[in-house]
């Protein structure tokens, strides 16, 4: 547990970051354990993404441009193991689909 444990600490603290550079870093090792580890993000789905969906809504749009951008990625390795999730992570999605920002909107 507690090696399980390491990782997620790590990443929650990413994804909370103040600095936006490191709310990026975090938003990649989630792609990064969601490829290495499926089953520990599978476990904790609910807690990680209550942080992540938080990215899709960045105030920094490089932020949230990078969430919107591997959230792709995420969804075609976790596919099912979304489903606890979903509904959150689509209004997130709809969200942003007035962004001004055209790389924001085309994320």
């Amino acid at each position: 547990a507690v090696e399980e444990a390491e990782p997620l600490q790590k990443l929650y603290n990413l994804l909370e970051a103040k600095e936006f550079r490191t709310r990026m870093e975090g938003v990649a090792l989630l792609l990064e354990l969601c490829k290495t580890s499926p089953q520990l993000i599978s476990t904790n789905i609910v807690q990680i993404f209550g942080y992540f969906v938080l990215r899709i809504g960045d105030t920094h749009k490089k932020v949230k441009q990078k969430a919107l951008g591997l959230l792709a990625e995420i969804t075609s390795v976790l596919k099912d193991g979304l489903n606890p999730v979903i509904i959150r992570l689509v209004e997130a999605i709809t969200n942003n689909l007035n962004s001004k920002d055209p790389g924001v909107y085309a994320a």
